[in-house]
């Protein structure tokens, strides 16, 4: 992780620290002991987010596995704190501190102009170190496009885009949902 030039006034934070502020209906992510506030989705962007988690989980009923949304933190780096747009945990999910905790078997971020390039470099590098991930989405609510990066047999990693007339499958959880269905434009 590259190092942020701070005020002197200013500390990192741990990740504990971080768990326990309240930020009342305001959401942050920690990146590298840095808080950084979350701004407010675009509709498209809530609807995408809110069809998957509807979609998966009717899917996914009686499996063992969940899908939940971004007020699921998810720690990928000793400073670091992520809110997924969604996450499939097959497991027990518990606290972000829990030691017994599943880690997310896939993780799907809803582009927003603003951050799309973060969540495409740094993010990705992140997801991808976590053991568990299988599969990780970029959907672009405003074009409709959709990275997949999927981890295969021998721990490498196939990153494409899919076609416009392609279901966006998730293979570790054996579900594949339609454009239509999550609202995407053709």
């Amino acid at each position: 992780m590259a190092s942020i030039a701070l005020d002197p006034a200013y500390r990192r934070v741990s990740v504990e620290e971080f768990l326990r502020m309240d930020f009342g209906d305001a959401k942050a992510e920690l990146e590298d002991g840095i808080i950084f506030m979350m701004a407010g989705g675009t509709p498209e962007h809530a609807l995408i987010a809110a069809r998957l988690i509807r979609h998966l989980g009717n899917a996914l009923d009686g499996s063992g596995c969940e899908p939940v949304g971004s007020d699921m933190p998810l720690r990928t780096e000793e400073r670091t704190m992520r809110l997924p747009d969604v996450s499939v945990y097959c497991g027990p999910i518990g606290r972000p501190e829990d030691p017994g905790r599943a880690g997310p078997v896939v993780l799907i971020e809803v582009l927003s102009p603003s951050t799309s390039d973060h969540d495409q470099k740094v993010k990705l590098l992140e997801y991808q170190a976590l053991p568990s991930v299988r599969e990780i989405m970029f959907i672009d609510p405003i074009t409709g496009a959709v990275r997949a990066v999927r981890r295969s047999d021998d721990d490498g990693w196939s990153d494409r885009w899919l076609r416009g007339d392609e279901q966006l499958e998730l293979r570790s959880l054996g579900v594949s949902l339609t454009r239509a269905e999550l609202g995407l434009p053709d």
